[in-house]
């Protein structure tokens, strides 16, 4: 049967020999097929995108796949890596080649067994604490994104940051109004102590940082305001535009007031 003839999948761009199947209500991701270097690149994007679609971690089942050269077999922390500050994301593998029922790592990456073994320890992630919200791209919609922001704030017990954080998503949420112009997705979780933010959009131009803005150019300070009250930030190419994400750190608010 080919990847057209299955509901739910679909051959990997780029990667002729390996096909993903992903149904939109589970966390699962399999992956069939050979996967070599030519189509490492490929499968990386697919998965970021599932990740930035879908809030939580996701299982990657490698049940049916034949890796063929270290690179493929790297890709995979590769996306774990990328998605590492990300609000709520991970990467899990099912490997039969897993020889243990309890968790291991398989090149820098948890691994079980089984599908049931990996999806029991995805669903051990908070995702209660997650938040999103879609948005058009219209004037005013960092508001709602503000107003997000505040509640996980108040809800996680992080109200120095409010602050902060809504200076953050609402330079993010304007850059895409301004930019990308297409819908975002708004996200936002807690990890420890700190605040994750991110804003996925369907533009592939990613943000560039030039340091600071001339005094008599307009605009152009989105971004160093994410780079003064954010601990780190970066932005994600995905299949079919970003992820732009930023952390926010408590003690780093505590900083300023002394």
């Amino acid at each position: 049967m080919t990847a057209t003839e299955r509901p739910n999948a679909r051959a990997v761009t780029g990667a002729a020999n390996c096909v993903l199947e992903a149904d939109e209500s589970s966390a699962v991701v399999r992956l069939t097929g050979v996967l070599d270097a030519a189509g490492a690149e490929a499968v990386r994007l697919a998965l970021l995108t599932r990740l930035a679609d879908r809030p939580g971690p996701v299982v990657a089942d490698v049940t049916g796949l034949r890796v063929v050269d270290p690179t493929g077999r790297s890709v995979f922390a590769e996306v774990r890596r990328e998605v590492a500050d990300w609000p709520a994301a991970d990467l899990l593998l099912c490997d039969p080649a897993v020889a243990r029922p309890e968790p291991t790592t398989v090149a820098g990456v948890p691994a079980w067994p089984t599908v049931d073994g990996a999806l029991a320890a995805a669903a051990a992630t908070p995702l209660a604490a997650v938040l999103t919200v879609d948005l058009a791209p219209t004037v005013g919609a960092a508001r709602p994104a503000r107003e997000l922001v505040t509640t996980g704030c108040r809800r996680w017990g992080t109200p120095t940051l409010i602050d902060p954080a809504c200076i953050a998503i609402t330079e993010m949420v304007n850059n895409v109004v301004a930019h990308a112009r297409t819908p975002m997705t708004v996200r936002l979780a807690p990890a420890d102590s700190t605040l994750h933010l991110a804003v996925r959009d369907h533009s592939p131009l990613l943000p560039t940082f030039a340091g600071l803005s001339p005094p008599d150019r307009a605009g152009g300070r989105g971004l160093l305001l994410i780079d003064t009250v954010a601990r780190r930030w970066g932005s994600s190419a995905v299949g079919d535009g970003k992820v732009v994400w930023c952390v926010l750190h408590p003690d780093d608010e505590a900083a300023h007031l002394d």
